[in-house]
């Protein structure tokens, strides 16, 4: 089963750019983040088209996550537990049947805290906080669970082409690094890091500065494993060459394989 992450950065805009990615990667479940519209403007139909059941968490104009799926829906669930004035939409959890057992993923778009001395860095210590108390508890199912999204974490220098320019930023700060090192130490594994120490794995190229030209890149979209996931791991990859099409998201996608299937 091969499933994947990517921040569309507005689905509208890149509908075409996704239906190319998905005739050519064939996931069978995608998350997406930054949709930016409404659940009844979500262009449904061009993807249903291709076989993918759909569920969305929308908000107009800004946030918005997606789970395209093969699989049938058994469970949608919208919103991160631990703050019901949390109006944002940034995580949507599905639940599909597999072979032995079920696979829960969940789509999540991390805050991104800048500026750090402000209101909109403590929401996202305190969205990471919530993040941790939802992973205590799932991790104690014992279920295959994947937590793909845009993270907006830099976990290490070797994530960034050039770490010097994030010192100060809300991405790389010691503590947004350490919240999400204390979702690894609860036994959660990045599927990236796990198949690979190259330095030189980005996710996300800015679209000022030459950034892309320059390969002046972050790793910032990250899939995250259970341990009965991560057992059936057998390979990652990252389509940066996505980045190079014509109006291009400032992301790329970010997939793997399991070696699981569906019932």
């Amino acid at each position: 089963m091969r499933i994947a992450t990517w921040n569309i950065n507005s689905i509208k805009q890149r509908i075409d750019n996704l239906l190319s990615w998905l005739g050519e990667r064939k996931p069978d479940v995608l998350c997406l983040q930054e949709t930016k519209c409404t659940d009844d403007t979500f262009p449904r139909e061009p993807i249903e088209a291709l076989g993918y059941n759909v569920a969305v968490h929308g908000q107009k104009a800004y946030n918005g996550v997606a789970i395209l799926s093969k699989l049938k829906f058994d469970e949608v669930t919208p919103r991160l537990p631990g703050d019901s004035d949390d109006d944002h939409a940034r995580f949507l959890e599905a639940v599909v049947t597999i072979n032995g057992g079920v696979l829960r993923i969940a789509s999540l778009y991390l805050p991104n805290g800048n500026p750090p001395n402000s209101d909109k860095y403590s929401y996202k210590i305190k969205w990471m906080n919530r993040l941790f108390d939802y992973s205590c508890e799932r991790l104690k199912l014992e279920e295959k669970l994947v937590l793909a999204g845009d993270y907006n974490v830099i976990p290490e220098p070797a994530d960034a082409r050039n770490p010097a320019d994030w010192e100060g930023d809300a991405l790389f700060l010691s503590q947004t690094r350490e919240q999400f090192r204390r979702l690894l130490y609860l036994g959660l594994t990045d599927a990236v890091r796990a198949s690979s120490d190259d330095p030189n794995l980005y996710t996300y190229w800015d679209y000022q500065a030459g950034a892309w030209q320059k390969n002046n890149g972050i790793r910032i979209d990250h899939l995250l494993l259970s341990p009965q996931a991560a057992d059936r791991l057998t390979g990652v990859g990252i389509d940066r060459h996505v980045r190079s099409w014509e109006r291009p998201s400032d992301h790329v996608p970010v997939w793997m394989d399991l070696d699981i299937e569906a019932r």
